[in-house]
C-alpha cells in the first residue's frame, strides 16, 4: 500500500466513505473493498514504476488489466476470489470516472475468470426420505408444514426445479399422473407424478386456508401470496442441521438425488435426460455424477452401429 500516491489514497478513502454512507455497505464489505482495490492500486503503481497521481488511472490499458490478473493468479488467487476483486475494482472505477470525468471502458470491459459453480451432491436414498419426513416435523403451522412437504416431495419425486414446483397453478390440482412442465428456455417436458407426490399435494390442499383459483399459484405463503423460494431453502437448512447433513443438502440437491437414484436403479440415462429437461446428455452426465464407463454402456445399448458391432 506504500506505493499508492496520496491522490489515489484519498480517492480510495472517498469511495469507501461513499459506499459506507450512501450505499450503506456493511463494515466487512468495506474492509474487503479496501483490501481488494488497495491491492490493485499498489500493483498498478509498481507496474508503472513508482508512486503516481490519479492521471495514470484514467489511461489504464487492457494490457495493464491482464498483467494484474496474471499476477493475482501467480500469487495463488482462485477464480472466485479474483472475480470478486475485479468486481470491487470496477465499482471503484465507475465512481472515480464520474468524479474525474474519464472513460472507464477499459476497466469495466475486463472479463472476469469463469467460476465453476460446484454442483450440489446428491443425498443417499435414506437421507432423502429423512429430509421429507423431517421437513414435516419442523415447528410451524400445520398447513405450512404440509405445503413444504409437498414441495420437497415434488423436487425429489419428480426431479423438478424449485422454480418449476413453485410455478404450479391451482389449475394443476389435483395433480394428474403426469405433469406438463415448461422448464429453462421454454423447453417442455412431461414428468410422471409418483403417488407419494400426489398424496403430499392432496394433504396440503386439504389444509390450505386460501382459495386456489385456477390461474393463481398452487403453493401459497403465510399471507396468501406466492411462496418465496428462500422459505424452502430455510426449511432445508433447518432440516439438514437436525439430521447432520452437509451444507450441500439444498433444495436443488433433491433434484440431483432424483436423477442419481433413478440411474442407480437401472434407469436409462437418455430417459433421465428427458425427465430433467436437459438439452445435452453431457449435462445429465455431470448432474448425476455418472462415470464414462456407465455412459459408454448407455451408448452401446442405444447406438445402432454399436448394436451391429
Amino acid at each position: 500500500m506504500s506505493l499508492i500516491s496520496p491522490a489515489q489514497r484519498d480517492a480510495l478513502a472517498g469511495w469507501l466513505a461513499h459506499e459506507r454512507g450512501i450505499k450503506n455497505a456493511a463494515e466487512n464489505t468495506i474492509e474487503a473493498y479496501a483490501a481488494d482495490v488497495g491491492g490493485f492500486l499498489a500493483f498498478i503503481a509498481a507496474h508503472h514504476g513508482g508512486t503516481e497521481g490519479l492521471g495514470p488511472l484514467t489511461r489504464l490499458t487492457a494490457s495493464d488489466m491482464r498483467s494484474w490478473m496474471a499476477n493475482e493468479r501467480t500469487r495463488g488467487t482462485g477464480a472466485r476470489s479474483l472475480a470478486r476483486r475485479l468486481s470491487a475494482v470496477k465499482t471503484f472505477f465507475r465512481w472515480l470516472a464520474q468524479r474525474e470525468e474519464f472513460d472507464p471502458t477499459t476497466v469495466l470491459s475486463t472479463r472476469a475468470p469463469r467460476v465453476q459453480r460446484p454442483l450440489p451432491r446428491p443425498l443417499s436414498e435414506e437421507a432423502a426420505k429423512a429430509v421429507i419426513e423431517t421437513v414435516g416435523e419442523l415447528p410451524r403451522e400445520g398447513w405450512i408444514a404440509a405445503r413444504d412437504v409437498a414441495i420437497v416431495t415434488l423436487l425429489y419425486g419428480c426431479g423438478l426445479r424449485i422454480s418449476e414446483a413453485l410455478g404450479l397453478l391451482g389449475a394443476d390440482a389435483p395433480l394428474p399422473e403426469s405433469l406438463r412442465i415448461i422448464g429453462k428456455g421454454g423447453k417442455e417436458r412431461i414428468v410422471p407424478v409418483l403417488p407419494a407426490a400426489r398424496k403430499a399435494v392432496d394433504d396440503y390442499l386439504r389444509q390450505c386456508p386460501y382459495e386456489l383459483a385456477p390461474d393463481a399459484p398452487l403453493f401459497r405463503g403465510s399471507r396468501g401470496g406466492p411462496v418465496n423460494p428462500r422459505l424452502i431453502s430455510k426449511a432445508m437448512e433447518q432440516t439438514r442441521l437436525q439430521l447432520g447433513l452437509p451444507a450441500t443438502a439444498t433444495p436443488h440437491a433433491l433434484r440431483h438425488s432424483f436423477a442419481t437414484h433413478l440411474l442407480n436403479a437401472g434407469g436409462d440415462l437418455r430417459a433421465i435426460q428427458e425427465l430433467l429437461g436437459h438439452a445435452a446428455l453431457s449435462t445429465t452426465q455431470v448432474y448425476t455424477g455418472v462415470d464414462n464407463a456407465r455412459l459408454m454402456e448407455v451408448y452401446s445399448a442405444a447406438h445402432p452401429r454399436a448394436k451391429r458391432g
